[in-house]
């Protein structure tokens, strides 16, 4: 587990600062759970409370990934990203969509299958997508969701939509990374944690104002 990896353009080395800028851009889960969380003040909204929270251990886990670069700081990274969606697939599931929250829980058990076929299919077309399959699944979700909800909810679904177009840009900028590293030697990756701070943060804001406004 103490193994260190290069795993991005800007590492060139296993020193704590190798990749500063992506390092420094987790500061954008940051900002973004302090904005939302001002925003969530007396509102009692516990499921959007607890996204901050795991917001706030996505830029702390990402930051000590881009920083010691071994493979207990990468768990630290991908485990918080897995507990926000699941915790958005319940709590859209439930509040946006209106099953029972057990309804919701069946969504949250068939994300798994959802994402791991979503990422298998991906590979077999482009063997070197990696995890950006499994995100790619992500995005894909919130748009099919956001379809499902366009007539009954289209506040909902027009959120979720910048939403999901946002993290779509955003894995633009993570999958050039290595392909333009010659070109640019900072890389890429610290946009995809910038635009992933303002993506997260609006999709909480979208839960925050149904749930206000219901």
């Amino acid at each position: 587990m103490n193994e260190q990896v290069i795993a991005y353009c800007e590492r060139t080395d296993f020193t704590f600062w190798s990749e500063p800028l992506n390092a420094v851009s987790n500061a954008s889960f940051l900002i973004a759970a302090a904005i939302v969380a001002w925003r969530l003040r007396g509102s009692g909204l516990w499921l959007a409370w607890a996204m901050v929270a795991v917001l706030v251990a996505i830029g702390t886990g990402s930051f000590l990934w881009h920083t010691f670069a071994t493979r207990w700081a990468g768990l630290s990274d991908v485990l918080p990203i897995l507990v926000f969606i699941l915790l958005y697939v319940f709590a859209a599931t439930r509040d946006y969509v209106g099953l029972p929250w057990w309804g919701a829980a069946g969504a949250v058990v068939l994300f798994f299958p959802w994402a791991i076929g979503f990422s298998w299919s991906v590979a077999q077309v482009f063997p070197q997508a990696g995890a950006n399959g499994a995100y790619g699944s992500v995005a894909v979700l919130i748009v099919l969701y956001a379809l499902f909800l366009r007539r009954t909810r289209p506040e909902i679904a027009r959120g979720l939509l910048i939403g999901a177009g946002i993290l779509a840009v955003s894995l633009g900028f993570r999958m050039l990374d290595k392909p333009l590293c010659d070109l640019i030697p900072t890389g890429t990756h610290f946009v995809w944690h910038v635009l992933n701070g303002i993506m997260l943060g609006w999709m909480i804001e979208v839960y925050r104002r149904h749930r206000l406004a219901g």
